[in-house]
């Protein structure tokens, strides 16, 4: 598009990586109030029932009204949504430390403060990618999606051993006060600096309620009449039934199969955040095969080898389990950098918040499911064999996608059903 022609010759750095950067200070402090709530969770319930409600909890929002978030992404003004998404969370946040300074906070409390962050989560993770595709030129996408990639990563190995060593010198109504500071330094930025809005004549509604709904069935026919990535949706749906629940009980797994404590469980986010660091540099110094999707292809491999390694890992081999998570932090950006790239390129601004959210909801749908089952069957059979399971699978799906022209060629001009 001629926007994205326009945007290699204008000096797109300095705005761009100020707002990044004021992300990256909420990302951490996110990031530490996850870690701290589920060791909690952890430590005074030891259910694994409770984890997977937890969870489940936090992907409601994003399952059932991301499609939703990502219409409205599509109609309001960007910068504000971020600003308003990130706002929310800060006082939610705020309000569980109260409840916890004032020793009244209860489990259904850190319920609903999960139920809020992912709401607020589902807005502001669509209205940051969107912003991305017209901030940044076509060319440096996939090198921005590698350094989103560093960047978490980062986070997993500063923020797991962080947390734990704050839930020691500090109550937990004190970790949660420093994710509202990282907040109100992710929008400051934000008041000052202007995010590019794509020119939407088409979709500007007569009648709001009406446009509404016109918006998200346009939004379903867009992802309808793509094979290739109604595919990726329908693996994504596997992949998540199998691995959310597993990645969710992991804390169980690490008390009950290891008889390890929060430093154990630090060192296996850290594990997977050195992963993710090292999967974003040989990313980006390798840059992955001409065909992008055979890049992600060999990311979704890895992903199935790493699960099957925490699954295989008996009690005595803690180290085989770390080695497990180094390896999924590596598969993560090869497997996730390449298709973001590609899903930037190839759809329209103006319909890449409906199209990330109905992604995101799809690749969703089966986590509650599996959530569901998990947290039973967790306390039977132990949470390895969703690793086992979900390992297997995903080996097998990388496996026949090389077979599959739709997916080999996603990317490529796009192929309409109608």
């Amino acid at each position: 598009m001629n926007s994205q022609d326009t945007i290699a010759t204008r000096k797109w750095k300095l705005p761009f990586f100020t707002i990044w950067t004021g992300q990256a200070f909420s990302i951490l402090g996110s990031t530490l109030v996850q870690f701290a709530l589920i060791w909690y969770l952890t430590k005074t319930t030891g259910s694994g029932v409770v984890l997977a409600a937890a969870s489940l909890v936090g992907l409601l929002p994003s399952i059932l009204l991301g499609p939703l978030a990502g219409a409205l992404v599509d109609r309001w003004n960007r910068r504000v949504t971020m600003m308003a998404a990130d706002g929310v969370v800060a006082l939610a946040t705020l309000l569980l430390a109260g409840l916890f300074s004032l020793g009244i906070a209860e489990v259904w409390h850190i319920y609903v403060l999960m139920f809020v962050r992912s709401l607020a989560g589902s807005f502001h993770w669509a209205a940051m990618q969107t912003s991305t595709s017209l901030m940044v030129p076509r060319a440096h996408l996939a090198r921005i999606q590698g350094l989103n990639s560093i960047l978490s990563g980062s986070m997993n190995i500063v923020a797991a051993p962080l947390g734990a060593l704050l839930l020691d010198v500090l109550p937990l109504q004190g970790v949660l006060l420093i994710d509202v500071s990282t907040a109100l330094l992710a929008i400051a930025p934000l008041v000052f600096i202007a995010v590019p809005q794509p020119s939407l004549p088409e979709i500007q509604p007569n009648t709001p309620d009406g446009g509404l709904w016109e918006d998200l069935t346009a939004g379903f026919r867009y992802v309808a009449c793509w094979p290739g990535l109604m595919m990726i949706l329908g693996m994504a749906v596997v992949i998540n039934f199998l691995l959310t629940p597993a990645a969710s009980l992991l804390p169980l797994m690490v008390r009950n199969h290891f008889d390890g404590d929060a430093l154990q469980f630090a060192s296996l986010e850290s594990a997977m955040g050195i992963g993710v660091i090292a999967g974003g540099l040989i990313l980006g110094v390798w840059g992955g095969f001409k065909n992008r999707m055979l890049t992600t292809i060999v990311g979704l491999a890895g992903t199935g080898a790493a699960s099957l390694l925490l699954g295989f890992a008996p009690a005595w081999a803690f180290p085989l389990a770390v080695a497990g998570m180094l390896l999924l932090g590596v598969s993560n950006p090869i497997t996730n950098g390449p298709l973001m790239a590609l899903i930037q390129e190839a759809v329209e601004p103006e319909m890449q918040g409906r199209v990330f959210t109905l992604i995101g909801s799809a690749a969703g749908l089966m986590s509650p499911l599996g959530l569901a089952l998990a947290g039973p069957l967790s306390d039977v059979l132990g949470v390895q064999a969703w690793f086992v399971a979900g390992g297997i699978i995903t080996i097998l799906m990388a496996a026949a996608s090389l077979f599959v022209p739709a997916l080999m060629e996603f990317g490529h001009p796009r192929q309409a059903l109608i």
